[in-house]
């Protein structure tokens, strides 16, 4: 992988990349599409990653099907699929970690305290490899995104890192792999994480700007669906992911929601752009 991408920067040619973990969805291919636009070279990259799954999370379970995803990333017109093993990425006697020390702390941080770490030493280690000039990501994981874009910055990593808006299904839900994992009832439940996004969304529009009272409203909803366990609800600041306590114009917000439903665990947000000429929501 490495010497391919050398021969094309000696060519000049733009690389984009894509990391995945496979079981590609159209969210997924979104971002492809963005690195065709920008790029003359896309490379994706399927590795379900072992540092940032926990020991009761879903690394043996989470699906895989790669013949699958690489018909997909085909049709896609991407130019290489770049598919490690673990023993490829993490060498014998690995025993090095990046660590972003004040953003892997908080939120996804708290209930997933090794997951930031995990995330931030494998796209170290594939950015190194594959010699991108942009990366892309989803907006669906703002809190992974931000710090990748933080990492890249601190280490003068030279990569321009485009995160990319939310997916949905066509009634709401963000794209997600472990969205298969939703029995009927739960796929139907788990709208609520959407709908409270868009409740939020309305009495922001019509002056709301304390925090706690968007939440109060948000957190209702969760209330008569059974199986939605929320972790949390949080308004940060979109840089710092620092709490906030009311939304002042001329900043931007993250409104973020962590849920189980049933056994999954479902992650959303809305970004909020408070501009003089008015509110830009994404």
């Amino acid at each position: 992988m490495r010497t391919i991408s050398a021969a094309f920067k000696k060519e000049g040619k733009v690389i984009g990349f894509v990391p995945t973990m496979g079981f590609l969805h159209d969210g997924h291919l979104s971002l492809v599409r963005e690195s065709k636009k920008h790029s003359d070279i896309t490379i994706v990259s399927i590795f379900v990653n072992p540092t940032q799954f926990g020991p009761t999370e879903d690394f043996k379970t989470y699906p895989r099907d790669l013949d699958r995803d690489c018909r997909m990333l085909e049709s896609e017109g991407v130019d290489f699929v770049f598919v490690p093993e673990a023993k490829d990425i993490y060498q014998s006697g690995y025993q090095t970690y990046v660590h972003v020390t004040q953003l892997a702390k908080k939120l996804e941080g708290e209930f997933r305290p090794t997951h930031f770490e995990g995330v931030s030493t494998v796209v170290t280690i594939l950015f190194n490899i594959v010699q991108p000039d942009a990366a892309f990501f989803g907006q669906k994981d703002a809190q992974q995104a931000t710090l990748i874009r933080r990492m890249v910055n601190d280490l003068h990593q030279g990569i321009d890192v485009r995160v990319c808006s939310i997916l949905r299904e066509s009634d709401g839900l963000a794209m997600s792999s472990r969205n298969i994992y939703l029995s009927p009832s739960e796929r139907t439940d788990a709208l609520v994480l959407h709908n409270s996004l868009l409740e939020a969304q309305k009495i922001i529009e019509s002056g709301e700007k304390g925090s706690s009272a968007v939440i109060g409203v948000m957190s209702t909803l969760y209330e008569n669906v059974n199986s939605a366990n929320l972790d949390y609800i949080k308004i940060v600041d979109d840089a710092t992911f620092e709490n906030i306590d009311v939304l002042e114009v001329g900043k931007s917000y993250f409104i973020l929601i962590a849920c189980k439903v049933g056994k999954t665990r479902l992650i959303d947000n809305l970004h909020v752009n408070l501009r003089n000429d008015g509110i830009k929501f994404n």
